[in-house]
């Protein structure tokens, strides 16, 4: 039997919101509702299901690998949007986009702090090791 990721729970202050602006920057087709959930399918059928949370919310990062196409697509919308972004995950090299394994890569944050990640290679795919 193969194994295959599903699903993640992401705790949010505003689960539509946020799972609209997901959807939007990651330019995925729009969330649908399932019980508490707004969920965001990925190209490959994992959801991203958020949740409604009350009081603090736990950050957590998510990674999405993406071609050069949806790269450039999303950091426009990034721009577009005055967001803050980052080289790494340390949230030390603001403004600037890293280059691992031959591809590029950056960081950003999502609604509730969630840290989210788009790369264009897969890690260690070319050699990259920190």
């Amino acid at each position: 039997m193969a194994i295959d990721f599903n699903h993640t729970i992401l705790s949010a202050r505003d689960s539509k919101a946020s799972a609209d602006f997901l959807a939007e920057m990651l330019g995925l087709p729009a969330p649908r509702r399932w019980g508490p959930f707004h969920m965001v399918t990925t190209d490959n059928g994992a959801n991203l299901d958020y949740m409604d949370a009350k009081g603090d919310i736990a950050r957590q990062h998510y990674a999405f690998l993406v071609d050069d196409a949806a790269f450039d697509a999303i950091f426009n919308r990034i721009r577009e949007r005055n967001l803050p972004y980052w080289a790494d995950p340390g949230r030390q090299k603001a403004g600037e986009i890293n280059d691992h394994d031959g591809g590029r890569g950056l960081y950003f944050e999502e609604l509730n702090g969630h840290l989210l990640e788009i790369i264009t290679r897969p890690y260690g795919s070319g050699g990259w090791n920190p």
